[in-house]
């Protein structure tokens, strides 16, 4: 049987943008438990769209071990990654995502 996160992805990969929605709504509330699955698909999704939410997910895990691929993003060329970068380390609001964030000139 799949998991949550199986299931999830696969329905995140439909065409249709209603039940894109749902698989990102099913993962949302579980995002910590699966963090380590969110981060190796982040790196190995090529859809841009689909790598945004799963950036947007692995802020709102809210986990100290999301803190290096976030940081990373903060400085991607694509400005929606490095949006979604910011807003999951100030998800994250540590004492290290804030110093990130301060040392990029963001105001914290």
């Amino acid at each position: 049987m799949p998991s949550t996160f199986d299931r999830a992805m696969r329905v995140m990969r439909k065409h249709d943008p209603q039940a894109k929605e749902e698989g990102f709504g099913m993962l949302m509330p579980v995002a910590a438990q699966f963090l380590t699955e969110l981060i190796d698909a982040f790196e190995t999704e090529t859809d841009h769209g689909l790598r945004c939410w799963l950036l947007e997910l692995i802020g709102l895990a809210r986990c100290d071990d999301a803190l290096a691929l976030l940081t990373r993003e903060l400085t991607s060329d694509d400005e929606s990654l490095r949006s979604w970068g910011e807003l999951g380390l100030r998800e994250l609001n540590s004492r290290s995502a804030r110093t990130v964030l301060w040392e990029h000139g963001f105001v914290v």
